[in-house]
């Protein structure tokens, strides 16, 4: 057999060898340094016989694909640790994720004390290096080895595999687990790692199933990159909006109100309104949208209609029961049916499309406790959602156009940097999840394909991430301890005009099915808002800030002169407060600095006899003396066009 090496070149061998083999054959540091191979593309175990012709890379230490194994050997001696020290613990799941690792236990809650315990005797284990090894079993002998070392999760796994199945367990020096690998041949290997928190799981994400304590870490090849990611952890606890949020009193939670159901305070729900005026203001006068306003509540009728009621139902809020009431209704989940219903309401011609319709919709979706955190996940949320009823002619254009939109805020908020392209595609081995036939969802994804690669967008494509009526383009961005999310969608829909029997009057005077695009321009605003928070660690621009202003005055006998000035900057419709404490003018400043604010003016004899500020700023720090006007006159520049200044680099104290 011939084995094509990374560089190149080319091994024969007259017999079946092992990867780790193989290595060996090259030399001696090569085995020293690798961690897993890669068989045509494939990770596998350096255990791993090849008996024919193939492609083979052996992946090293310091190749990023190691780190997954790294990663999940971690995992497993975390598994061995809590079990050496809590031998009640039952063992479940344990992957290598792309910051780290996890793994679930059946066990007590850990405290901080009890990981650093764990990780003691990780580390124990690590330095006694056993040898790992691999072997398997039938299913049947699997099932009663499992049982026998009274680990009903693991049998659970196991009965869910063919019966023909052979399955693959992993030897650490005596503690054994079900796995399929890939791993490192031994504990040494795991070189750098850290045990960063615990929290509870559900058994496979299920809130039916048992509550499981999960816990979380990561490890790297050296010392030094584990530093810079604890460095980077640290960075994203500081960032974190729903720590930093609270701090900054822009939202709070409570509850007897609800979990996902977030309070906004009066500076949180002005930096909303900030957005919610901008998006408005750019849709309605620069991007011909009509705005509507609709029911948060219909009848299951509705939903009926649209498909939700067979394909959404256990996402909804419903009130009533099928069998004994008359009416049952639900929250609305999406505003799109409503819409419909509007586009209804007088007949159109081909010359009344495209009919873009938006609204400031408030949502409700029954996420799982499990699922929800801060802003990103709620049960109730705003968006800036609209849909664009067009003739099939018109289809094309008018998606790029929402593309457009969307890259346009995205820039303006200073995020277009931050976000990756998608096309969420169906799956065609899960047809019951959608409508509609095979031609109709290939001929819409190629559309939405060509329309990426004609704007130049990189995309990579998602299967079975569509909604059950479309393919999309979702818009995706991380947040600051990496878990993507969906800020904006665009969604090509050929099929929902049907269901409602909308129509047009073509110039021909027949009845014609019109495409529908579902889009958010901006998106959500609470997730919004937390990526806002996340991105500028709440050092927002200035136009976005709830207080852009306040004014210090030096000693309380010029307060009346920095009313003055905060009235003028009020009625330039810049938010302005002042410091009216009789506190020295230092604190005032360090104060203002601890509330990021973009700007603070100093006032006191000098700026009172010249009618002049002493402006202080985030982006400049002293920036002097200015006179009011042109102060006005610059910040209101600023705000009105939305500019992002660079920040100066102060420490915080």
């Amino acid at each position: 057999m011939k084995i094509t090496l990374k560089d190149g070149s080319v091994k024969e061998y007259s017999e079946a060898k092992s990867i780790i083999d193989i290595a060996k054959d090259i030399s001696e540091g090569l085995v020293r340094v690798a961690c897993a191979g890669e068989i045509n593309g494939e990770l596998v175990d350096l255990r791993t016989m090849i008996d024919n012709d193939c492609a083979l890379n052996i992946i090293t230490a310091t190749d990023p694909k190691a780190l997954s194994v790294i990663r999940h050997t971690a995992s497993h001696v975390l598994a061995e640790a809590v079990k050496h020290l809590y031998p009640e613990a039952k063992i479940t799941i344990g992957p290598a994720i792309d910051d780290g690792f996890y793994y679930d236990f059946d066990s007590e809650p850990f405290s901080r004390e009890d990981l650093d315990k764990i990780e003691a005797e990780m580390k124990k284990i690590i330095k006694e290096g056993h040898e790992i090894t691999c072997f398997t079993l039938p299913r049947a002998e699997a099932i009663k080895f499992m049982e026998e070392k009274g680990e009903p999760f693991k049998v659970e796994l196991i009965q869910d595999l063919p019966e023909d199945a052979e399955i693959r367990f992993y030897d650490q020096g005596g503690f054994v687990d079900l796995c399929a690998g890939p791993h490192l041949m031994s504990t040494k290997g795991v070189k750098a790692f850290k045990l960063i928190s615990s929290s509870m799981a559900y058994w496979r994400g299920d809130s039916n199933k048992a509550r499981l304590q999960r816990i979380y870490g990561t490890a790297y090849n050296k010392k030094e990159e584990l530093a810079e990611h604890l460095e980077r952890m640290e960075d994203a606890k500081r960032r974190d909006h729903n720590r930093l949020g609270r701090e900054m009193e822009l939202f709070t939670t409570v509850d007897v109100i609800g979990q996902g159901l977030p309070l906004f305070t009066p500076k949180g729900t002005k930096m909303i309104m900030k957005l919610q005026r901008w998006i408005e203001d750019l849709e309605d006068n620069e991007w011909g949208y009509m705005r509507t306003r609709t029911p948060l509540m219909a009848k299951s009728d509705l939903y009926r209609i649209s498909g939700h009621w067979d394909h959404y139902k256990e996402g909804m809020f419903v009130f009533g029961d099928e069998e004994k009431d008359k009416e049952v209704y639900a929250l609305r989940p999406m505003t799109c049916p409503f819409q419909y219903y509007v586009y209804k309401n007088s007949q159109k011609s081909y010359r009344d499309l495209p009919c873009r319709y938006s609204e400031t919709s408030t949502l409700f979706r029954n996420e799982d406790s499990g699922e929800m955190h801060g802003l990103t996940r709620v049960r109730q949320f705003t968006i800036t959602e609209g849909h664009l009823i067009v003739r099939p002619d018109q289809m094309v254009e008018e998606f790029k156009g929402c593309l457009a939109l969307a890259k346009y805020c995205l820039e303006t908020l200073g995020v277009n940097d931050d976000v990756t392209y998608h096309l969420s595609k169906w799956d065609p081995e899960n047809r019951e999840k959608y409508i509609g036939e095979p031609e109709v969802w290939n001929e819409t994804e190629q559309h939405i394909r060509d329309i990426l690669i004609e704007l130049d967008i990189p995309f990579v494509e998602d299967v079975g991430e569509a909604a059950f009526y479309g393919p999309k383009v979702d818009i995706n961005a991380k947040n600051v301890y990496g878990k993507e999310d969906t800020m904006i969608t665009v969604q090509w829909d050929a099929l929902l005009a049907e269901q409602f029997d909308m129509y047009y009057i073509d110039q021909n005077g027949d009845k014609v099915r019109p495409y529908i695009i579902h889009r958010t321009s901006m998106g959500c605003y609470e997730r919004t808002l937390a990526w806002l928070i996340e991105k500028y660690a709440g050092k927002f621009p200035t136009w976005l800030c709830a207080e852009q202003v306040r004014v210090l005055p030096i000693s309380d006998k010029y307060e009346v002169y920095a009313q003055k000035v905060c009235k003028e900057l009020k009625k330039a419709g810049i938010d302005a407060t002042v410091d009216s404490r009789s506190e020295k003018i230092g604190f005032k400043i360090r104060e203002a600095r601890l509330d990021k604010l973009p700007y603070m003016l100093v006032v006191g004899q000098q700026e009172e006899a010249d009618n002049t500020v002493s402006v202080r700023s985030r982006f400049a720090g002293d920036e002097g003396a200015k006179s009011l006007d042109s102060f006005i006159a610059d910040i209101t520049e600023e705000i009105k066009n939305k500019t992002i200044r660079a920040e100066m680099q102060v420490e915080e104290k």
